[in-house]
């Protein structure tokens, strides 16, 4: 039985959390640039991506880029804004073709012109497709989202659109850039690091992690088949006993 056969078409989750993490570190071990690691990993991106569509998934959204990120060498910045404008120009007939919805989440802000552009521009082309949606988190990072939340909350408190009784887990959530969309239920991390990196803190608070030793540029539909495979494995409880949860 093949890993596809082994998964629960009926309890899939309905939204996929991935960081992307070990690209430089490939390609620092084959002895290459880092910047080719990035390159490396579109594969893993395209596979991962076709075969979330393929199971029936939802959502699924990918760290790309985090605020931290800029800090890195000025080269290896432009070459990933290169590589962004240039991805996205390659996929959008691909996203087309499997009826993927592109968006994204993050201070786009900061993002130069041209990968502002290339992106807005796919988004738009891709708006009405619904078979999933695919989300790139760019400059993005969650304690930026979450302080960008609370300036909002801030600006209509003082407004006397909202009072404190009306600020609810409910409430924080609109305020998110995810507020269109379920939580993640799971969250994949490549690379053996076993950390969070500042991504969806709010979002994964009830999320299954999971981790794996392979960089990214490695990971296929196989590696991601196993994620769900261990998903599925999980008693998920949410504060309750078991005994609750079978009752």
């Amino acid at each position: 039985m093949s890993k596809q056969d082994q998964i629960d078409k009926a309890r899939l989750p309905r939204h996929v959390a991935i960081i992307m993490d070990g690209n430089g570190r490939w390609a620092k071990k084959k002895g290459l640039r880092r910047v080719l690691g990035h390159q490396n990993g579109v594969k893993a991106v395209r596979d991962t991506v076709e075969a979330a569509a393929e199971l029936g998934i939802k959502y699924v959204t990918l760290y790309a880029f985090s605020t931290e990120n800029w800090k890195r060498p000025q080269y290896e910045v432009n070459a990933l804004m290169e590589l962004l404008v240039s991805t996205i120009h390659k996929e959008v007939k691909t996203l087309m073709k499997n009826e993927i919805r592109l968006g994204t989440i993050g201070n786009l802000g900061e993002l130069p012109k041209n990968c502002y552009t290339e992106l807005m521009e796919a988004i738009e082309l891709t708006r009405k497709n619904t078979r999933m949606t695919l989300n790139l988190a760019l400059s993005y990072s969650a304690r930026w989202e979450i302080t960008q939340a609370m300036k909002k909350a801030a600006a209509m408190a003082a407004e006397g659109r909202v009072q404190p009784d009306d600020i609810t887990e409910e409430y924080v959530s609109s305020l998110l850039c995810t507020a269109d969309m379920p939580d993640p239920e799971l969250m994949i991390r490549t690379s053996g690091e076993h950390r969070i990196s500042n991504f969806l803190l709010w979002q994964i608070a009830y999320a299954e992690l999971y981790f794996t030793e392979k960089f990214w540029p490695d990971f296929r539909r196989d590696d991601f088949y196993d994620a769900i495979i261990s998903f599925q494995g999980r008693e998920r409880r949410f504060g309750q006993t078991s005994e609750q949860i079978v009752h």
